[in-house]
């Protein structure tokens, strides 16, 4: 009964939110073949969350923070019920400046996750798509499956980014920072430039400082 209870909620947030077309729901392919990415994101998952008393790059947070709130407002986000956009918005810049911090590959490369995440579900943590892709970073629910979690862990924006991250990351370092191949990994398109084409477009439109 829990489990069809559960079923239908995903549903219920699927007809709430906009659909988006499924960018990374070929992280499954990525899985199977790369046997080390299961271990990075096992990692990533029982790392401890960040706890920061104060922001350690204040004009960073300024920058990016109207940007998000935006963003969070084209999606009518202020308009449900006791959605803060203001606290919402400073959740996600504290999530991704957090997790960024702890990939060396993305240290300094906050920007190019809120461009995915731009992309990926243009900031609504309640996004689920046709593939089954939820969340902030439209992470595949077979990750928590994977890990002994809960599908409903990914609708949770820090656990959301913190996958994301460490699958944007894996990909970063085996190819060696080449920003097209490993976004075209985490998509499951390497070969392609349609959807790193896109992240890197966004990135430099709304995201560069």
């Amino acid at each position: 009964m829990a489990r069809v209870t559960f079923l239908a909620s995903l549903l219920l947030l699927a007809s709430l939110a906009p659909a988006h077309p499924a960018r990374a729901d070929a992280q499954r392919d990525g899985a199977q073949r790369d046997a080390g990415l299961r271990d990075v994101v096992a990692a990533a998952i029982s790392s401890k969350p960040c706890f920061e008393q104060k922001y350690d790059d204040v004009v960073w947070y300024a920058v990016m923070q109207p940007r998000v709130e935006r963003r969070l407002r084209e999606q009518s986000m202020d308009l449900r019920m006791g959605y803060d956009v203001g606290a919402a918005a400073q959740r996600i810049l504290r999530a991704v400046h957090c997790e960024t911090s702890k990939q060396t590959m993305l240290r300094d490369r906050p920007q190019l996750v809120l461009a995915v995440i731009d992309v990926e579900s243009a900031f609504d943590p309640f996004v689920v798509s046709s593939a089954g892709a939820v969340g902030m970073m439209q992470v595949m629910p077979f990750w928590p499956r994977e890990l002994g979690l809960s599908t409903r862990d990914l609708l949770d924006v820090e656990m959301n980014i913190r996958m994301g991250t460490s699958i944007l990351a894996y990909y970063l370092e085996r190819e060696r920072g080449d920003y097209r191949r490993a976004l075209a990994r985490y998509n499951g398109s390497l070969g392609r430039r349609g959807y790193p084409d896109l992240v890197l477009a966004r990135l430099s439109s709304r995201w560069q400082r």
